[in-house]
């Protein structure tokens, strides 16, 4: 008999949605639950969502949770630990909640890392794994800080990061938002992969000139606007 999983999968940054992060971890989870005969039968997504956030703050896993509960699913599957937390308190404070819930996290790249929560060289092993995720994300924003700077100093003027459709085209945005609305006469809301095909026949594309993929509209009806 065929065990069902769930699958999630976390970008911290809006430029990495719809990218090569995306096919990445969808081919690392199926590949292991292939490997020990899972069925996926639902995927979560949080896009632009910091491995920092606690877990229950995710709109994504959320989601993933009211799923699991409702319909008895208790594996969950990320492709490596820090696809679940970046934090070591946020990845505790996580696997406890989903313990209480009864589901079991398990990660492809190292199966054992939250299934032995018993094991106190496994615990331990977990959480300077977080640590060193944790550490990680940290030395990356310092370096990328320290980069925009010597490129702000040598331009003359200050250089940021990669602006969001909110900043660069909020025509864009309003129309995903404007499409995410429930219709008046029904209380229906339209799907995101049908508010995608939306935007792309009203000629909405990425920087790319591709279509938006589900998890960018729902990053696109995320963004506040002033």
């Amino acid at each position: 008999m065929t065990t069902s999983a769930i699958a999630y999968f976390r970008t911290s940054s809006a430029a990495n949605v719809g990218g090569d992060s995306d096919t990445r971890q969808r081919e690392a989870v199926q590949g292991y639950a292939n490997s020990v005969g899972l069925s996926i039968v639902a995927e979560f997504y949080d896009a632009a969502v910091s491995g920092a956030d606690p877990i229950d703050q995710r709109p994504g896993f959320s989601d993933l949770l009211a799923h699991a509960k409702e319909h008895g699913i208790s594996t969950v599957l990320v492709e490596t630990a820090n696809r679940f937390a970046r934090s070591l308190m946020v990845q505790e404070l996580g696997l406890q909640m989903m313990k209480r819930e009864g589901i079991q996290l398990v990660a492809a790249d190292s199966p054992n890392t939250f299934t032995t929560q018993d094991d106190p060289m496994i615990e331990a092993v977990r959480q300077m794994l977080g640590v060193m995720a944790q550490l990680e994300k940290a030395l990356t924003v310092a370096k990328l800080k320290g980069a925009r700077d010597r490129a702000s100093e040598k331009a003359g003027k200050r250089i940021e990061g990669r602006k969001g459709y909110d900043q660069t085209n909020e025509a864009l945005v309003r129309e995903a938002k404007r499409l995410a609305r429930k219709s008046p006469k029904t209380g229906k809301a339209r799907s995101l992969r049908d508010i995608a095909t939306a935007l792309a026949c009203l000629g909405f594309s990425t920087v790319n000139g591709k279509a938006f993929s589900p998890s960018q509209v729902q990053r696109l009806v995320s963004y506040q606007l002033t």
